[in-house]
């Protein structure tokens, strides 16, 4: 399914984690065939399932998904990476006369492949970024933001705080470059591909209740036995995957620093701040189409898509 000027089309859901984006797009596979390429930055890793809220394997085998346990933990895994697979993959898919449907919200992921921002040709620096590392270990995450924020501002207020790795690298960018990480994510013109973006949002109460249930329900469903079997592989809490939202809480749990109910806590409140940060950026971007998350339906977003392509055009792709 293609445009007038041969790019592949694309139709995005996304939005703020716990929203229900993965369960619309399962529901559109009823009425479209289609194939999901993930959009979640840490889906790619392997044996991350649960803290991940990964698709089912069941619903895997129902809806082909692409981009998710691509690497092992202790792999590196970047944002170009990520673009030349998932751009592959939507070919792929549009070759097999299915819709390429990219879900999650990674909101650079998304941009990546829509906007097909230009990636600096920077390759990792092992010595800068342990002399990072170890000044942020010693002296808390918060130590390299005041130097983000005096080269790049904009890195600095789209970056979350504690995410040492993505801090980082825009400072590592910086320094080979003499430009801000932020100024070489410049969107291609044309893009990579046609898109329509829908995004789901929900009351702002609502999505943090959504997020609270999804999070005990992990911790029910095993999350720190995850975690546990995670560490018991050698997988280190300070890799960049095990630094993600609720592994790094629940290893300080395993590790006796939290008590897990504290660990549970401080989850909860992180998460919801990173919705908050999710929806500001996607908020940003004019051209997605809104829905709300406790109504939307398949049907509406078919209905998107008849008026973005055109019903005869849709109908003969198809």
């Amino acid at each position: 399914m293609g445009s007038p000027l041969g790019q592949p089309f694309v139709l995005g859901i996304v939005g703020p984690t716990a929203v229900g984006k993965t369960a619309l797009a399962l529901g559109l596979a009823e009425h479209v065939p289609l194939e999901i390429v993930s959009a979640d930055s840490r889906a790619v890793y392997r044996w991350m399932d649960i803290g991940t809220a990964k698709p089912t394997l069941e619903e895997r085998r129902r809806v082909p998904h692409h981009l998710i346990d691509v690497v092992d933990p202790d792999e590196r895994y970047s944002l170009a990476l990520y673009q030349q697979q998932a751009l592959e993959a939507i070919q792929r898919i549009t070759a097999r006369g299915r819709l390429p449907v990219l879900v999650g919200g990674a909101g650079l992921y998304v941009s990546a492949i829509c906007d097909g921002l230009v990636m600096p040709d920077v390759p990792p620096d092992a010595g800068f970024r342990q002399t990072l590392e170890e000044r942020a270990r010693s002296e808390g995450w918060q130590a390299l933001l005041p130097e983000l924020e005096r080269v790049d501002p904009e890195s600095a207020r789209r970056i979350e705080p504690r995410n040492v790795r993505r801090v980082i690298r825009a400072l590592e960018v910086f320094y080979a470059t003499g430009r801000p990480f932020s100024a070489w994510q410049i969107p291609l013109d044309p893009p990579p591909v046609e898109s329509l973006l829908v995004g789901l949002e929900l009351e702002r109460q609502a999505l943090y209740a959504r997020i609270d249930r999804r999070i005990d329900a992990w911790i029910a469903d095993g999350f720190v036995d995850e975690v546990r079997g995670l560490l018991a592989r050698g997988y280190s809490p300070g890799l960049a995957s095990m630094s993600g939202l609720g592994y790094r809480e629940v290893a300080q749990f395993l590790a006796g620093e939290l008590s897990l109910e504290q660990a549970v806590t401080q989850l909860k409140g992180a998460s919801h701040q990173y919705a908050k940060r999710q929806m500001t950026w996607f908020r940003r971007r004019p051209r997605i189409h809104w829905l709300d998350a406790a109504s939307a339906t398949a049907e509406e977003i078919v209905e998107l898509l008849g008026h973005s392509r055109g019903e005869a055009q849709l109908t003969s792709s198809m």
